[in-house]
Protein backbone atom coordinates (compact mmCIF):
# COMPACT_ATOMS: atom_id res chain seq x y z
CA UNK A 1 0.00 0.00 0.00
CA UNK A 2 2.89 2.54 1.33
CA UNK A 3 4.69 1.65 -2.21
CA UNK A 4 1.24 2.40 -4.08
CA UNK A 5 1.03 5.70 -2.19
CA UNK A 6 4.88 6.58 -3.08
CA UNK A 7 4.12 5.87 -6.77
CA UNK A 8 1.26 7.92 -6.69
CA UNK A 9 2.91 11.05 -5.04
CA UNK A 10 5.73 10.43 -7.44
CA UNK A 11 3.45 10.78 -10.77
CA UNK A 12 1.22 13.37 -9.24
CA UNK A 13 4.89 15.55 -8.40
CA UNK A 14 6.06 14.45 -12.54
CA UNK A 15 2.16 15.51 -13.55
CA UNK A 16 2.60 18.76 -11.43
CA UNK A 17 5.72 19.88 -13.13
CA UNK A 18 4.67 18.78 -16.51
CA UNK A 19 1.58 21.23 -15.83
CA UNK A 20 3.93 23.60 -14.63
CA UNK A 21 5.84 23.82 -17.67
CA UNK A 22 3.20 23.68 -20.18
CA UNK A 23 1.53 26.34 -18.01
CA UNK A 24 4.45 28.64 -18.05
CA UNK A 25 5.11 27.48 -21.66
CA UNK A 26 1.58 28.64 -23.19
CA UNK A 27 1.70 31.69 -21.08
CA UNK A 28 5.02 32.78 -22.55
CA UNK A 29 3.23 32.08 -26.00
CA UNK A 30 0.85 33.98 -25.35
CA UNK A 31 2.52 36.87 -23.90
CA UNK A 32 4.78 36.57 -27.35
CA UNK A 33 1.57 36.55 -29.50
CA UNK A 34 0.12 39.86 -27.81
CA UNK A 35 3.09 41.89 -28.32
CA UNK A 36 3.97 40.23 -32.00
CA UNK A 37 -0.25 41.50 -32.37
CA UNK A 38 0.80 44.71 -31.32
CA UNK A 39 3.36 45.30 -33.63
CA UNK A 40 1.19 44.12 -36.56
CA UNK A 41 -1.72 46.50 -35.63
CA UNK A 42 0.85 49.30 -35.06
CA UNK A 43 2.56 48.80 -38.86
CA UNK A 44 -1.09 49.23 -40.13
CA UNK A 45 -1.44 52.03 -38.74
CA UNK A 46 1.88 53.50 -40.20
CA UNK A 47 0.62 51.95 -43.29
CA UNK A 48 3.99 49.06 -43.07
CA UNK A 49 1.92 45.64 -42.64
CA UNK A 50 1.35 45.80 -46.90
CA UNK A 51 4.67 44.84 -48.46
CA UNK A 52 5.72 46.92 -51.18
CA UNK A 53 8.87 44.45 -52.70
CA UNK A 54 9.92 41.28 -52.45
CA UNK A 55 8.72 39.29 -49.68
CA UNK A 56 8.06 36.05 -47.50
CA UNK A 57 4.82 34.37 -47.96
CA UNK A 58 4.33 31.56 -45.04
CA UNK A 59 2.83 28.63 -46.07
CA UNK A 60 0.53 27.98 -42.58
CA UNK A 61 -0.34 24.41 -43.89
CA UNK A 62 3.59 23.18 -43.39
CA UNK A 63 4.84 25.59 -41.44
CA UNK A 64 5.29 24.14 -37.55
CA UNK A 65 5.80 27.30 -36.11
CA UNK A 66 9.86 27.13 -35.51
CA UNK A 67 10.77 30.45 -35.48
CA UNK A 68 13.89 30.51 -37.54
CA UNK A 69 12.49 32.77 -39.75
CA UNK A 70 11.83 35.18 -37.46
CA UNK A 71 15.75 34.91 -36.20
CA UNK A 72 17.12 34.35 -39.28
CA UNK A 73 15.40 37.72 -40.29
CA UNK A 74 18.46 40.69 -40.26
CA UNK A 75 16.31 43.45 -40.51
CA UNK A 76 14.02 42.04 -37.61
CA UNK A 77 10.14 42.88 -37.08
CA UNK A 78 9.56 41.50 -40.76
CA UNK A 79 7.82 37.96 -39.01
CA UNK A 80 6.72 36.83 -36.12
CA UNK A 81 4.56 34.08 -34.62
CA UNK A 82 0.55 34.95 -33.83
CA UNK A 83 -1.11 32.28 -32.22
CA UNK A 84 1.07 29.32 -33.07
CA UNK A 85 1.19 30.82 -36.91
CA UNK A 86 3.37 33.13 -38.88
CA UNK A 87 2.42 36.41 -40.13
CA UNK A 88 3.89 38.92 -41.66
CA UNK A 89 4.53 42.63 -39.40
CA UNK A 90 6.78 45.29 -41.22
CA UNK A 91 6.50 43.42 -44.57
CA UNK A 92 7.55 46.91 -46.34
CA UNK A 93 10.35 47.05 -45.08
CA UNK A 94 11.36 43.94 -46.37
CA UNK A 95 14.32 43.90 -48.60
CA UNK A 96 14.06 40.46 -50.18
CA UNK A 97 17.69 38.79 -48.84
CA UNK A 98 15.83 35.86 -48.75
CA UNK A 99 17.27 34.42 -45.29
CA UNK A 100 14.01 33.42 -43.66
CA UNK A 101 13.45 31.05 -47.18
CA UNK A 102 16.78 29.28 -46.59
CA UNK A 103 16.78 29.13 -42.67
CA UNK A 104 12.50 27.49 -42.50
CA UNK A 105 13.28 23.71 -41.76
CA UNK A 106 10.08 22.68 -43.33
CA UNK A 107 11.08 24.81 -46.55
CA UNK A 108 7.18 26.41 -46.00
CA UNK A 109 7.97 29.76 -47.16
CA UNK A 110 8.27 31.39 -51.15
CA UNK A 111 9.27 34.97 -52.29
CA UNK A 112 6.81 36.79 -53.92
CA UNK A 113 6.54 39.97 -55.57
CA UNK A 114 3.86 41.85 -55.84
CA UNK A 115 0.09 41.41 -53.45
CA UNK A 116 -3.46 40.97 -54.80
CA UNK A 117 -3.98 44.59 -54.70
CA UNK A 118 -0.55 46.27 -55.83
CA UNK A 119 1.02 45.03 -59.00
CA UNK A 120 4.72 45.05 -60.30
CA UNK A 121 5.37 45.33 -63.40
CA UNK A 122 8.00 42.70 -64.40
CA UNK A 123 9.43 41.24 -67.65
CA UNK A 124 8.32 38.24 -68.95
CA UNK A 125 11.36 35.34 -67.72
CA UNK A 126 11.36 31.17 -67.64
CA UNK A 127 13.29 29.22 -64.51
CA UNK A 128 16.30 29.32 -66.97
CA UNK A 129 16.34 33.15 -66.74
CA UNK A 130 15.30 32.99 -70.71
CA UNK A 131 12.80 36.04 -71.53
CA UNK A 132 9.86 35.82 -74.41
CA UNK A 133 12.48 36.43 -77.10
CA UNK A 134 14.97 33.36 -77.52
CA UNK A 135 18.53 34.35 -76.44
CA UNK A 136 17.94 37.12 -74.62
CA UNK A 137 18.69 36.55 -70.90
CA UNK A 138 17.73 38.38 -67.45
CA UNK A 139 19.31 38.06 -63.67
CA UNK A 140 19.00 39.93 -60.81
CA UNK A 141 16.83 43.30 -60.15
CA UNK A 142 15.04 43.66 -62.90
CA UNK A 143 13.19 40.43 -63.25
CA UNK A 144 12.03 41.08 -59.37
CA UNK A 145 15.12 39.51 -57.36
CA UNK A 146 17.07 41.95 -55.56
CA UNK A 147 19.94 42.24 -52.87
CA UNK A 148 23.27 40.97 -53.76
CA UNK A 149 23.54 37.42 -52.42
CA UNK A 150 20.22 36.79 -54.86
CA UNK A 151 21.40 38.62 -58.04
CA UNK A 152 25.14 36.86 -57.41
CA UNK A 153 23.18 33.56 -57.57
CA UNK A 154 20.79 34.12 -60.42
CA UNK A 155 24.02 35.88 -62.15
CA UNK A 156 25.73 32.26 -62.31
CA UNK A 157 22.80 30.02 -62.52
CA UNK A 158 21.37 31.79 -65.89
CA UNK A 159 24.90 31.72 -67.81
CA UNK A 160 25.02 27.96 -65.96
CA UNK A 161 21.31 27.41 -68.22
CA UNK A 162 23.04 28.86 -71.22
CA UNK A 163 25.92 26.60 -70.96
CA UNK A 164 23.77 23.24 -71.03
CA UNK A 165 21.91 24.87 -73.62
CA UNK A 166 25.05 25.26 -75.64
CA UNK A 167 26.23 27.63 -78.00
CA UNK A 168 26.88 27.65 -81.65
CA UNK A 169 30.72 28.57 -81.54
CA UNK A 170 31.41 31.43 -84.20
CA UNK A 171 34.67 33.39 -83.75
CA UNK A 172 32.81 36.36 -86.01
CA UNK A 173 31.20 37.00 -82.67
CA UNK A 174 30.63 37.00 -79.44
CA UNK A 175 29.12 34.12 -77.44
CA UNK A 176 27.58 36.40 -75.03
CA UNK A 177 27.15 39.99 -74.23
CA UNK A 178 26.43 41.17 -70.52
CA UNK A 179 24.88 44.39 -69.80
CA UNK A 180 25.77 45.74 -66.17
CA UNK A 181 28.12 45.09 -63.62
CA UNK A 182 26.54 44.72 -60.76
CA UNK A 183 26.17 41.86 -58.54
CA UNK A 184 24.50 39.45 -61.19
CA UNK A 185 26.71 40.89 -63.96
CA UNK A 186 29.80 40.20 -62.09
CA UNK A 187 28.72 36.95 -61.32
CA UNK A 188 27.71 36.17 -64.93
CA UNK A 189 31.39 37.24 -66.27
CA UNK A 190 33.07 34.89 -63.92
CA UNK A 191 30.80 31.88 -64.75
CA UNK A 192 31.05 33.10 -68.42
CA UNK A 193 35.05 32.78 -67.94
CA UNK A 194 35.12 29.68 -65.76
CA UNK A 195 33.33 27.87 -68.97
CA UNK A 196 35.93 29.99 -71.75
CA UNK A 197 32.85 31.69 -73.27
CA UNK A 198 33.66 34.09 -75.59
CA UNK A 199 32.50 37.43 -73.65
CA UNK A 200 32.18 40.94 -73.37
CA UNK A 201 30.45 42.80 -70.18
CA UNK A 202 29.33 46.69 -70.69
CA UNK A 203 28.58 48.99 -67.71
CA UNK A 204 26.99 52.38 -68.51
CA UNK A 205 28.83 53.62 -65.16
CA UNK A 206 31.52 51.96 -63.11
CA UNK A 207 32.24 48.75 -61.74
CA UNK A 208 29.53 47.76 -59.04
CA UNK A 209 26.29 49.28 -60.94
CA UNK A 210 23.59 50.12 -58.37
CA UNK A 211 25.90 49.32 -55.21
CA UNK A 212 28.82 51.77 -56.79
CA UNK A 213 26.09 54.84 -55.84
CA UNK A 214 25.93 54.05 -52.54
CA UNK A 215 27.15 56.06 -50.02
CA UNK A 216 30.47 55.33 -48.56
CA UNK A 217 29.77 53.44 -45.48
CA UNK A 218 26.38 51.91 -46.24
CA UNK A 219 26.03 48.24 -45.36
CA UNK A 220 25.58 46.60 -48.49
CA UNK A 221 25.73 42.93 -47.30
CA UNK A 222 23.44 40.58 -44.79
CA UNK A 223 24.88 37.13 -45.85
CA UNK A 224 27.70 34.99 -47.16
CA UNK A 225 27.33 34.10 -51.03
CA UNK A 226 29.28 31.89 -53.68
CA UNK A 227 31.00 33.81 -55.91
CA UNK A 228 32.03 31.69 -59.09
CA UNK A 229 35.86 31.37 -59.44
CA UNK A 230 36.44 32.87 -56.14
CA UNK A 231 34.52 30.80 -53.49
CA UNK A 232 32.52 31.31 -50.13
CA UNK A 233 32.75 34.26 -49.47
CA UNK A 234 31.66 35.58 -45.49
CA UNK A 235 31.07 38.85 -45.43
CA UNK A 236 28.33 40.70 -42.75
CA UNK A 237 27.65 44.15 -41.99
CA UNK A 238 30.20 44.76 -44.93
CA UNK A 239 30.39 48.28 -46.65
CA UNK A 240 30.82 48.85 -50.03
CA UNK A 241 34.16 49.89 -50.91
CA UNK A 242 34.68 46.30 -49.04
CA UNK A 243 32.00 44.72 -51.52
CA UNK A 244 33.95 46.47 -54.56
CA UNK A 245 37.88 45.48 -53.66
CA UNK A 246 36.07 41.52 -53.63
CA UNK A 247 34.65 42.22 -56.93
CA UNK A 248 37.94 43.92 -58.64
CA UNK A 249 39.96 41.05 -56.87
CA UNK A 250 38.19 38.29 -58.38
CA UNK A 251 37.80 40.09 -61.95
CA UNK A 252 41.73 41.09 -61.87
CA UNK A 253 42.38 37.38 -60.42
CA UNK A 254 40.73 35.72 -63.59
CA UNK A 255 41.59 38.49 -66.28
CA UNK A 256 38.16 39.62 -66.55
CA UNK A 257 37.89 43.62 -68.15
CA UNK A 258 34.95 45.68 -67.63
CA UNK A 259 33.95 47.47 -70.64
CA UNK A 260 33.05 50.91 -68.51
CA UNK A 261 31.23 54.01 -69.43
CA UNK A 262 29.26 51.95 -72.06
CA UNK A 263 25.32 52.00 -72.05
CA UNK A 264 23.43 50.10 -74.49
CA UNK A 265 20.97 51.42 -76.43
CA UNK A 266 19.42 48.76 -78.34
CA UNK A 267 19.51 45.18 -78.61
CA UNK A 268 18.19 43.83 -81.84
CA UNK A 269 18.20 40.69 -83.66
CA UNK A 270 20.38 40.67 -86.65
CA UNK A 271 20.01 36.77 -88.59
CA UNK A 272 20.91 34.42 -86.06
CA UNK A 273 22.48 36.68 -84.04
CA UNK A 274 21.95 40.01 -81.86
CA UNK A 275 23.55 43.21 -82.71
CA UNK A 276 23.96 45.75 -79.22
CA UNK A 277 24.31 49.17 -80.03
CA UNK A 278 26.24 51.28 -77.56
CA UNK A 279 26.12 54.94 -77.10
CA UNK A 280 29.69 55.28 -78.34
CA UNK A 281 28.76 54.45 -81.89
CA UNK A 282 29.61 50.33 -81.45
CA UNK A 283 27.99 47.83 -82.95
CA UNK A 284 28.35 44.50 -81.22
CA UNK A 285 27.38 41.32 -82.34
CA UNK A 286 26.61 38.16 -79.65
CA UNK A 287 24.61 34.83 -79.96
CA UNK A 288 23.27 35.31 -76.46
CA UNK A 289 22.43 38.88 -74.36
CA UNK A 290 22.13 38.71 -70.43
CA UNK A 291 20.50 42.08 -69.29
CA UNK A 292 22.12 42.30 -65.64
CA UNK A 293 20.59 45.90 -65.25
CA UNK A 294 18.92 47.17 -62.03
CA UNK A 295 15.02 48.15 -62.04
CA UNK A 296 15.81 52.17 -61.93
CA UNK A 297 16.61 51.89 -65.05
CA UNK A 298 16.96 56.47 -65.75
CA UNK A 299 16.00 58.48 -62.68
CA UNK A 300 13.26 59.62 -62.18
CA UNK A 301 12.72 63.29 -63.04
CA UNK A 302 10.73 66.19 -61.01
CA UNK A 303 9.22 67.86 -64.13
CA UNK A 304 10.53 71.35 -62.68
CA UNK A 305 12.42 74.27 -63.88
CA UNK A 306 16.37 73.78 -62.90
CA UNK A 307 16.74 69.98 -62.26
CA UNK A 308 18.91 69.83 -64.83
CA UNK A 309 21.10 72.56 -63.69
CA UNK A 310 25.13 71.22 -62.38
CA UNK A 311 24.07 71.74 -58.55
CA UNK A 312 21.41 68.91 -59.28
CA UNK A 313 22.47 65.11 -58.87
CA UNK A 314 20.48 61.74 -58.47
CA UNK A 315 23.04 59.85 -56.69
CA UNK A 316 25.35 60.59 -53.46
CA UNK A 317 28.78 59.23 -53.94
CA UNK A 318 31.29 60.57 -51.97
CA UNK A 319 29.75 62.66 -48.88
CA UNK A 320 32.73 62.95 -46.75
CA UNK A 321 34.34 65.20 -49.72
CA UNK A 322 31.06 67.40 -49.86
CA UNK A 323 31.52 70.51 -46.62
CA UNK A 324 30.02 73.88 -45.46
CA UNK A 325 27.32 73.51 -48.48
CA UNK A 326 24.21 74.57 -48.09
CA UNK A 327 22.30 71.36 -49.71
CA UNK A 328 18.62 70.20 -50.29
CA UNK A 329 17.43 66.37 -50.53
CA UNK A 330 14.09 65.71 -52.17
CA UNK A 331 12.56 62.01 -51.41
CA UNK A 332 11.43 60.28 -48.37
CA UNK A 333 12.63 56.62 -49.14
CA UNK A 334 16.06 54.94 -47.54
CA UNK A 335 18.07 56.68 -50.43
CA UNK A 336 16.84 59.92 -49.62
CA UNK A 337 17.56 59.53 -45.93
CA UNK A 338 20.62 58.00 -45.75
CA UNK A 339 22.09 60.91 -48.05
CA UNK A 340 20.36 63.33 -45.95
CA UNK A 341 22.40 61.86 -42.80
CA UNK A 342 25.75 61.50 -44.09
CA UNK A 343 25.65 64.71 -45.70
CA UNK A 344 24.42 66.12 -42.47
CA UNK A 345 27.69 66.14 -40.57
CA UNK A 346 29.43 68.43 -42.20
CA UNK A 347 26.67 70.79 -43.84
CA UNK A 348 23.37 72.35 -43.82
CA UNK A 349 20.72 70.16 -45.00
CA UNK A 350 17.27 70.36 -45.25
CA UNK A 351 15.04 67.21 -46.19
CA UNK A 352 11.99 68.08 -48.28
CA UNK A 353 9.28 64.78 -48.56
CA UNK A 354 6.08 65.88 -50.57
CA UNK A 355 4.21 63.37 -47.17
CA UNK A 356 3.27 64.27 -43.84
CA UNK A 357 5.55 60.96 -42.61
CA UNK A 358 7.70 58.51 -43.55
CA UNK A 359 6.28 55.68 -44.78
CA UNK A 360 8.07 53.10 -45.75
CA UNK A 361 11.62 53.24 -44.33
CA UNK A 362 14.05 50.64 -42.45
CA UNK A 363 13.75 51.36 -38.91
CA UNK A 364 17.35 51.71 -38.36
CA UNK A 365 16.98 54.52 -40.70
CA UNK A 366 13.65 55.77 -39.11
CA UNK A 367 15.64 56.12 -35.40
CA UNK A 368 18.43 57.68 -37.78
CA UNK A 369 16.82 60.29 -38.81
CA UNK A 370 14.53 61.32 -35.69
CA UNK A 371 17.09 61.42 -33.67
CA UNK A 372 18.63 63.81 -36.63
CA UNK A 373 15.15 65.44 -36.05
CA UNK A 374 15.53 65.91 -32.14
CA UNK A 375 18.63 67.55 -32.47
CA UNK A 376 18.01 70.01 -34.73
CA UNK A 377 20.79 68.02 -37.50
CA UNK A 378 18.34 67.55 -40.50
CA UNK A 379 15.59 70.12 -40.69
CA UNK A 380 12.70 68.02 -42.39
CA UNK A 381 10.40 69.82 -44.15
CA UNK A 382 6.92 67.31 -44.77
CA UNK A 383 4.06 67.92 -47.59
CA UNK A 384 6.79 70.01 -49.69
CA UNK A 385 7.19 70.03 -52.88
CA UNK A 386 10.52 70.96 -54.61
CA UNK A 387 8.84 74.01 -57.68
CA UNK A 388 11.72 75.60 -59.29
CA UNK A 389 15.85 75.31 -58.99
CA UNK A 390 18.46 78.11 -59.20
CA UNK A 391 22.26 77.96 -58.72
CA UNK A 392 21.96 79.39 -55.49
CA UNK A 393 18.69 78.98 -54.38
CA UNK A 394 15.78 76.80 -54.67
CA UNK A 395 11.80 77.56 -54.69
CA UNK A 396 9.98 74.89 -52.25
CA UNK A 397 5.86 74.99 -51.83
CA UNK A 398 4.13 73.88 -49.07
CA UNK A 399 0.91 71.85 -49.22
CA UNK A 400 -0.46 72.65 -46.00
CA UNK A 401 0.10 76.54 -46.29
CA UNK A 402 -0.24 76.76 -49.62
CA UNK A 403 2.85 79.17 -50.18
CA UNK A 404 6.38 78.80 -51.71
CA UNK A 405 9.64 79.00 -49.56
CA UNK A 406 12.46 80.97 -51.26
CA UNK A 407 15.97 78.73 -49.71
CA UNK A 408 19.70 79.51 -50.64
CA UNK A 409 21.14 76.59 -51.47
CA UNK A 410 24.62 75.43 -53.12
CA UNK A 411 23.05 71.62 -53.81
CA UNK A 412 20.44 69.78 -54.65
CA UNK A 413 19.89 65.93 -54.37
CA UNK A 414 16.80 64.15 -55.96
CA UNK A 415 16.02 60.91 -54.90
CA UNK A 416 12.49 60.05 -56.42
CA UNK A 417 13.43 56.44 -57.54
CA UNK A 418 13.71 55.48 -61.09
CA UNK A 419 11.91 53.63 -63.82
CA UNK A 420 12.10 50.72 -65.57
CA UNK A 421 13.53 50.40 -68.92
CA UNK A 422 10.47 49.68 -70.07
CA UNK A 423 10.99 51.37 -73.81
CA UNK A 424 14.51 50.07 -74.04
CA UNK A 425 12.84 46.37 -73.07
CA UNK A 426 9.56 46.28 -75.53
CA UNK A 427 11.78 48.02 -78.30
CA UNK A 428 13.97 44.44 -77.81
CA UNK A 429 10.60 42.54 -78.05
CA UNK A 430 10.95 41.61 -74.14
CA UNK A 431 6.99 41.66 -73.26
CA UNK A 432 6.01 43.35 -69.59
CA UNK A 433 3.31 42.15 -67.44
CA UNK A 434 1.92 43.26 -64.63
CA UNK A 435 2.13 40.59 -61.92
CA UNK A 436 0.06 40.64 -58.83
CA UNK A 437 1.19 38.13 -56.35
CA UNK A 438 3.87 36.48 -58.60
CA UNK A 439 6.14 34.04 -57.01
CA UNK A 440 10.18 34.78 -57.74
CA UNK A 441 11.40 31.30 -55.45
CA UNK A 442 9.93 28.78 -54.19
CA UNK A 443 11.29 25.22 -52.71
CA UNK A 444 11.09 22.66 -55.70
Amino acid sequence: MEALIEQIAIYSAVFLLCSVVVYIYLRKLKKESKITEEKVEKAKQEGLFEPVSLHPVIDLDTCIKSGACVAACPEKDILGIVNGRGTLINASHCVGHGACFHSCPVEAISLVIGTEKRGVDLPHVNQNFETNVPGIYIAGELGGMGLIKNSVEQGNQAVESMVKAGFKKDPSYYDLIIVGAGPAGISASLTAKKYNLNFLTLEQDTLGGTVFTFPRAKIVMTAPMDLPLYGKVKLFDTSKAELLDLWEKALSRNNIAIRENTKVESIVMDGDRFKVNTNKGDELFAQRVLLAIGRRGSPRKLGIPGENLENVAYRLLEPENIAEKKVVVVGGGDSAIEAALALADQNRVILSYRSDAFARIKPKNREKIQEAIEKGVVDVKFNTNLEKIEIEKVLIKSSLEERLYELDNDLVYIFAGGELPTQFLEKAGIQITKRFGYTVKKHK
